[in-house]
């Protein structure tokens, strides 16, 4: 009984959003190609394959990070999520999801980048305090989480920088706000959400 009940909602899901099961069975079948063509020797088809393969499962794993965006601060207003791919030829390839916040002539924009090599850089950078303050940087601990804040009083701007789990980067920046707006939108990031991805 429970096997059936299981494979009715199954069914109930995929009808109900059949973008995401025709996506699935798309990387599925697409690696399926690949694996014959592998076999049959056609190599270069089958590279071909992998990598669209690879690009559809970064598409699901953006969608699925833009949930991880914050809401707005109280008083603020925000703009759609949005998710870009990029694949491994560029940069070494990488999932962003980012969103920008308003409120009156302020500005904040979240950004979360995930699976790219230049992570590896600024994981360096957040690691040795000599870095970080060569650029005005300052090192301070959000939520957990080592953080680089940089904040300009004069100019009202600023960047939070939180590398997690070694995987991602969550960058903060903000136009004409106070540090207090940078950091609170920074922390209502769930860092333990995200780093379980």
């Amino acid at each position: 009984m429970k096997k059936k009940y299981l494979m009715a909602l199954l069914l109930v899901l995929a009808v109900c959003h059949p973008s995401f099961a025709a996506e699935e069975d798309t990387v599925l079948s697409t690696i399926e190609e690949a694996v014959k063509q592998y076999k049959a020797g056609e190599y270069a088809d089958a590279a071909s394959n992998l990598d669209y393969a690879s690009q559809l499962v970064r598409q699901q794993k953006s969608e699925k990070m833009k949930q991880l965006l914050p809401e707005p601060l109280p008083g603020w207003e925000a703009g759609e999520a949005s998710a870009h791919t990029i694949g491994a030829a560029v940069l070494g390839g990488g999932v962003t999801v980012s969103r920008d916040y308003f409120k009156e002539d302020a500005s904040l924009s979240l950004e979360i980048v995930s699976d790219s090599p230049v992570l590896q850089s600024v994981l360096m950078m957040i690691n040795n305090p000599m870095f970080a303050g060569a650029g005005g940087g300052k090192l301070e601990t959000l939520k957990g989480q080592r953080a680089i804040i940089k904040f300009d009083a004069n100019k009202r701007s600023g960047d939070v920088y939180v590398v997690v789990a070694g995987r991602f980067m969550v960058t903060v920046k903000g136009d004409k706000v106070d540090r207090e707006d940078l950091i609170q939108l920074a922390e209502a990031v769930d860092y333990k959400r995200l780093s379980e991805n």
